[in-house]
C-alpha cells in the first residue's frame, strides 16, 4: 500500500539527528522504505571513509520509518522503537550517495524484524543491518 510521503516526511522532520545528517525519505510503502544521504565531508572519518555512525544513522532512519508508517501517516497507534540492531559493514563507498532500503521480514503484534540494505549510488553493497522493533501500546 502506497503511503502519503509528505505526511511521513513531515512526521520524521522531528528526527533532528537524521535531518541534520542530510537524510531524505525517498519512498515509503508497506513493502519497502528507501532513504538516502549525499555523502559530505562531515560524514567522513579520520581515514577519509564514510564513518560507521553515519551509515548506521541512515539505516536506523529507514528502519524507524518502516516500523512507523501508520503512525507517521496519522493513524492512531503507539510508536515502534528499536529493541536491538546489528549492523555489518561490508565495503567503503566510492560513490557520492548512500541508499538504505528496508524490507520487513516479520511483523507481529508487538515485535517486528526488518532487514536494511545499504548501498552506494554505484551499486556497491556497503552494509547490512537487522533491526528488531518493539511496538508500544498507545495509552489513553
Amino acid at each position: 500500500m502506497e503511503r502519503n510521503l509528505e505526511k511521513i516526511r513531515h512526521f520524521f522532520k522531528a528526527d533532528r539527528w537524521a535531518s541534520a545528517a542530510g537524510i531524505v525519505i525517498d519512498s515509503a510503502n508497506d513493502e519497502t522504505v528507501q532513504c538516502s544521504m549525499e555523502i559530505q565531508d562531515i560524514h567522513r572519518n579520520a581515514g577519509g571513509a564514510v564513518q560507521g555512525g553515519a551509515i548506521f544513522t541512515l539505516a536506523d532512519l529507514a528502519f524507524a520509518v518502516h516500523c512507523n508508517l501508520e503512525l507517521a501517516a496519522g493513524e492512531d497507534r503507539g510508536i515502534t522503537v528499536g529493541q536491538s540492531c546489528s549492523i555489518s559493514f561490508l565495503k567503503s563507498s566510492r560513490g557520492t550517495r548512500l541508499i538504505a532500503c528496508s524490507r520487513c521480514l516479520s511483523r507481529g503484534k508487538s515485535i517486528s524484524v526488518y532487514r536494511i540494505s545499504i548501498s552506494d549510488d554505484l551499486g556497491t553493497p556497503i552494509a547490512e543491518m537487522l533491526g528488531n522493533g518493539f511496538s508500544t501500546v498507545k495509552k489513553g
